[in-house]
């Protein structure tokens, strides 16, 4: 029975098989796979006025037709089912009709191993799902038989169809069995298919491949993982038989064309893209989200008030939905939810609720997978290891704790809801700070209004190219064109340049003095084809064509065990200078907010720290006040893009308040996707704002607000810079004013980073001209300014190790040994002074590169800077008595007497006493506990802000 007579015999089922949308999809694919997709998925979906989600419906023709594709839709609207039921649709006909060759015709790659087992499961399904319906239809014997003519039935053919999945994990005996009976589609990851490109026996197995499906690409594009896959796609390109399909699946990325430029590649190296077609359907789901706050007083609730109420609607939430995921923003903050949820209410134990995130043993995080798939968890609370798409088909709500920093990340979390076609996205994002009350509000309207972040790919990396053209040389000699071509004719190197190229063929030829004495040897040898009388000739290639080959027996083995762009970290013990006391330990990326002289505290005391030497810390005890948040390096930071759109909801916030005041502003507020209290909450606080520090006191898309307060207590004068342009921008304008501001100033400048903006510091005896600095900053200038200031840092240190490893000039593990992260920065200390006086020596230059492009957003400061000189954005500064209310967070960084979160409380209200006395505002509850932020968010009734460092000691980076 064909769809028409399924659907005309349908019960319930008002459709007339004529008025279909999209039956001529369906008509794309084999009868057995068509009645395979009707019975699994339903003969007539209504919502979609069809069989086919929206983005399934644009996909499958395209997949059939061989086009490249990128496919943009939310989680759970099938885009990846998409993807392969149109490959084993094809490789279904194939087998059956002429067999299929011992070799793979589909790579799937994924950023996650669970990603790819989860996918290998779900193909197991299809595949015998096809075979079960073709038996049913022609009564086929699935199994080697042919139906005549050497023709095989079709049960026969699709149990033929092999997969398999390969991976770090994958043990030597199945990685011998996929050479003699090798998987069809082959689910494997970035890494790993680098060291099968570099395989001389399996590297042959990939020549017959025709599809690429890359998973997840928001997730790659815009790190050096994505980098390293983009050049590995184009080296499977030249060695493929025909150009294979490329597919890239994505729930929320932009912009769309440069993505899907960077799935496909080039043409031509630095040619035109290869043609692609884009189904975006990010918004083809329903979104019922909001933004809740426990409260419209942040300042004088007490704090357990807080937290009995967000407690209190969380049970509620978890106890109306079938499951429940929580997202907080860090990984002790959803350990501790999960610890204060079972310790408030019984309804919670180990058999119904889990925590999950990167630091749990992979045994307790696939055990909690699974139990999320078969909906045996009441609720989850998370960090951002389970944003990609593992299959959770029971949970029904997402609850976001605390701002995500994006609306990429928004639309990733809250999309794990609903995760079924036709169910609506159901989410609630809880605000508990009034900095991250305006983010979220912005936030949850530029989503509605299908806004999303863009993300940024880096471009020219020389540590990636240094380890694909080593692997390239390895598989074989080859012309030194045909190594920089494939490499231009991947996106991140469409402008890699000549000079680019030889300051790369310099390094790892080793053509600079000095290399070898420090243990660093050429990786390739570089030559012109010698005449055939000559000493070196390869009689494939013309005379005198320059080539490329491997130096070293042991090329394949360093090669293979040590590629990869992830980097290792560490932990560096602290001791202090006097009595070589061991006090506790710091993550090593919370290190690159420090400079010497800065504050922190660790085990409840104050230490100023001095320097680093490998994985050791040597630190003073003080008395003096903290600098910097110990839960700095832990957090999220705010996108770019985003924060610009804060900017210009400031402006427009403004525009509201002048034409009637706060009542205004509440009106115009309740058509934004916020409860009642973060209504109250946002307009008060502006409406406070502007009567305290006048209406220039507040930043917006043309303007730049700086804040001086001359603080006698501390004899400090502070200067809150209002660039409400996310934290990696503020990290590297705060650093380049900072070092001017020295200058200037002839005295230390302490330096406090958040997303909103930046504090300096400076004695109360030295006075500056803010203003005046910015707008003499020449943007041509602050690439080799923000350089400058980087000398001598911890920040350095680190991305040269990083870099250095990546490139191969420290190597991780070699003859059998392997070096630790600690043992990996003692060996790049000693290198880097080396580095530095080499002239345009790649991985120095690469360092410098990745830390102003990638971490400190130079970019965006260039933008910002010729705003600023052209006259379109003004620099306006203003002297306060006391820190302004959007000030509050920035200021709390600095306070001397903030250690506790009581602490914070009573600061934020002093704060805030200052401001409604000198705006006789009557709203004053003085014998009220203060509310925090930071600690509610976490859901701790007790945390200490800094208590034992404890946010900064847990391991940091990626989940997975």
């Amino acid at each position: 029975m064909g769809w028409r007579e399924r659907l005309e015999s349908a019960d319930g089922i008002d459709a007339d098989p004529a008025t279909v949308a999209d039956g001529d999809v369906l008509d794309l694919l084999e009868p057995s796979v068509q009645e395979w997709w009707i019975d699994q998925f339903g003969a007539y979906v209504e919502e979609n006025g069809g069989f086919f989600t929206p983005p399934q419906e644009r996909a499958v023709p395209l997949i059939h037709e061989g086009e490249n594709a990128l496919i943009c839709a939310p989680t759970g609207s099938g885009k990846t089912l998409a993807s392969f039921t149109s490959i084993i649709d094809e490789l279904f006909r194939r087998e059956r009709e002429e067999g299929l060759d011992n070799s793979v015709y589909c790579l799937y790659v994924s950023p996650l191993k669970s990603l790819a087992n989860d996918i290998h499961r779900n193909l197991t399904e299809p595949l015998e799902g096809i075979r079960e319906v073709a038996q049913r239809r022609h009564g086929g014997a699935g199994d080697d038989s042919d139906a005549g003519d050497g023709v095989v039935d079709d049960a026969a053919a699709v149990s033929r169809i092999r997969h398999a999945i390969r991976h770090g994990d994958t043990s030597d005996s199945e990685r011998r069995k996929m050479l003699e009976e090798t998987p069809h589609i082959l689910n494997t990851t970035p890494e790993t298919l680098a060291i099968l490109l570099n395989s001389p026996k399996f590297r042959e197995k990939l020549r017959t491949v025709e599809y690429v499906v890359v998973d997840e690409i928001h997730s790659l594009a815009a790190g050096k993982r994505g980098t390293h896959l983009s050049v590995s796609l184009e080296r499977l390109e030249a060695l493929a038989e025909s150009s294979p399909t490329r597919i890239g699946c994505s729930a929320t990325i932009e912009p769309l064309d440069d993505v899907a430029e960077f799935l496909v590649g080039r043409e031509t190296p630095s040619g035109p893209s290869r043609d692609y077609e884009i189904v975006d359907a990010r918004f083809a789901r329903e979104f019922d989200v909001e933004l809740q706050c426990p409260t419209d007083d942040l300042i004088h609730t007490p704090r357990d008030v807080i937290q009995e109420r967000f407690y209190e609607r969380l049970h509620d939430q978890i106890r109306e939905h079938t499951n429940t995921l929580v997202f907080a923003n860090t990984r002790s903050g959803a350990e501790r939810m999960l610890h204060n949820l079972r310790e408030r209410f019984d309804d919670y134990d180990e058999d119904n609720s889990a925590c999950h995130h990167g630091s749990l043993s992979k045994e307790v995080r696939e055990d909690v997978e699974e139990r999320l798939k078969d909906g045996s968890l009441d609720v989850v609370t998370s960090s951002t290891s389970l944003e990609l798409g593992i299959d959770m088909p029971h949970v029904d709500l997402v609850v976001q704790v605390g701002s995500p920093k994006s609306v990429a990340a928004l639309l990733q979390r809250v999309g794990r809801a609903g995760h079924r076609v036709g169910e609506t996205v159901t989410g609630r994002v809880i605000a508990l700070d009034r900095d991250e009350l305006v983010e979220c509000a912005v936030m949850l309207k530029k989503a509605d209004e299908g806004f999303v972040d863009g993300v940024s790919i880096p471009e020219n990396a020389q540590d990636v190219a240094a380890q694909q053209v080593y692997g390239m040389a390895i598989a074989e000699i080859r012309p030194e064109s045909e190594v920089v071509g494939i490499l231009r004719r991947a996106y991140p190197y469409r402008n890699y340049d000549d000079a680019d190229w030889e300051q790369l063929a310099r390094y790892l030829t080793a053509d600079y003095e000095g290399m070898e004495d420090r243990n660093v040897y050429a990786k390739i040898w570089r030559d012109a084809n010698d005449p055939p009388d000559g000493e070196h000739h390869y009689e494939e290639f013309p005379v005198g064509e320059p080539l490329i080959g491997k130096r070293g027996r042991l090329a394949r083995v360093i090669y293979m065990t040590n590629i990869g762009t992830i980097p290792d970290s560490f932990s560096c013990d602290v001791f202090t200078r006097a009595s070589d006391e061991w006090v506790g330990q710091l993550d090593e990326e919370y290190l690159d907010t420090l400079e010497a002289g800065d504050v922190f505290v660790l085990g409840g005391s104050n230490f100023e720290y001095r320097y680093r030497r490998g994985s050791k810390v040597y630190v003073d005890r003080t008395s003096a006040a903290p600098t910097v948040p110990s839960w700095y390096s832990e957090r999220l930071p705010l996108a770019y893009d985003l924060g610009r759109e804060i900017l210009e909801f400031q402006g427009e916030l403004l525009d509201r308040y002048d034409a009637g005041g706060a009542a205004s502003v509440r009106h115009w507020l309740r058509d934004f996707p916020l409860d009642d209290d973060s209504v109250r909450a946002l307009a008060r606080m502006f409406d406070q704002q502007i009567r305290y520090a006048g209406v220039e006191s507040v930043s917006t898309a043309d303007r730049l607000a700086i804040e001086v307060e001359r603080d006698h207590d501390e004899y400090e004068r502070n200067y809150y810079v209002h660039s409400n342009y996310g934290r990696r921008f503020n990290e590297g304008l705060s650093r380049l004013l900072a070092y001017r501001c020295a200058q200037a100033a002839n005295a230390n400048v302490s330096v406090a980073v958040a997303d909103n903006g930046f504090t300096l510091s400076m004695p109360l005896n030295r006075k500056i001209d803010i203003v005046g600095i910015i707008e003499d900053l020449d943007p041509d200038d602050a690439r080799e300014l923000l350089r400058a200031s980087l000398d001598e840092t911890d920040l350095l240190q680190r991305y040269f190790r990083i870099n250095a490893t990546r490139s191969l000039m420290i190597l991780k593990r070699y003859k059998g040994t392997e070096k630790s992260a600690s043992q990996q920065q003692v060996s790049s200390e000693m290198l880097l002074g080396f580095a530095q006086d080499l002239e345009e020596f790649a991985v120095i230059e690469e360092t410098y590169r990745e830390i102003l492009e990638d971490k400190l957003n130079l970019a965006g400061i260039e933008t910002v800077l010729g705003g600023i000189r052209s006259g379109e954005i003004e620099v306006v500064r203003r002297s306060v008595d006391s820190p302004s209310p959007r000030a509050f967070g920035l200021a709390t960084l600095m306070a001397s007497d903030v250690v506790l979160a009581e602490d914070e409380s009573a600061v934020l209200r002093n704060f805030h006493e200052r401001v409604v006395d000198e705006i006789g505002d009557g709203h004053r509850e003085s014998d009220a506990t203060a509310s925090t932020d930071s600690d509610a968010a976490d859901g701790s009734a007790s945390t200490d802000r800094d208590a034992a460092d404890d946010r900064s000691l847990e391991p940091t980076g990626t989940d997975e």
